[in-house]
């Protein structure tokens, strides 16, 4: 019984189309820890100090104070004080994450869109190299290339396409 079903999950797993979401899931989080690291540590300072050295890791609002009363230095301290904390600097690093990830996904998908429209062009300019006539060898006249009998003289042809140059 257990033989079978592992059987049926390996299949299963060896699918293509799981495997490329599994590594897909793995390059995403990956690039979320990557994106991460530049809103904290490149991003943020930068815009901290312009803003009158604002940490905005630190920007929060007590709701309800803690075993120690208000106020509290940092964000952590209030944690661990037990405060009941609007974490408003944190949701500003995530906003500013995700508008960093979706650009990037943006220039990534715009890149991709550009290269398959660069693609069907180009197989578009092939299809149109291929010849779609050719010349009865007795009249000398240009016939379809799919044509068995020259519709001029009246002569059979051969059924073979003519070779590309």
């Amino acid at each position: 019984m257990f033989k079978n079903l592992f059987t049926e999950f390996k299949k299963f797993a060896m699918r293509g189309n799981v495997i490329d979401m599994a590594v897909g899931i793995i390059i995403g989080a990956a690039f979320g820890k990557i994106v991460d690291s530049l809103v904290k540590d490149v991003i943020m300072p930068p815009i901290g100090l312009l803003l009158g050295k604002v940490d905005f890791t630190n920007l929060f609002v007590v709701l309800k104070s803690g075993v120690t009363p208000a106020p509290y230095p940092s964000l952590s301290a209030a944690q661990a004080a037990g405060a009941v904390t609007l974490n408003l600097g944190l949701f500003v690093n995530a906003l500013i994450s995700f508008l960093i990830v979706a650009f990037a996904v943006f220039i990534l998908i715009k890149t991709i869109n550009e290269l398959q429209a660069k693609m069907e062009r180009k197989e578009a300019a092939q299809e149109a190299k291929e010849p779609t006539t050719k010349v009865c060898p007795y009249c000398c006249s240009e016939i379809s290339i799919n044509a068995t009998r020259c519709p001029h003289c009246t002569s059979e042809l051969s059924c073979e396409k003519p070779k590309k140059k």
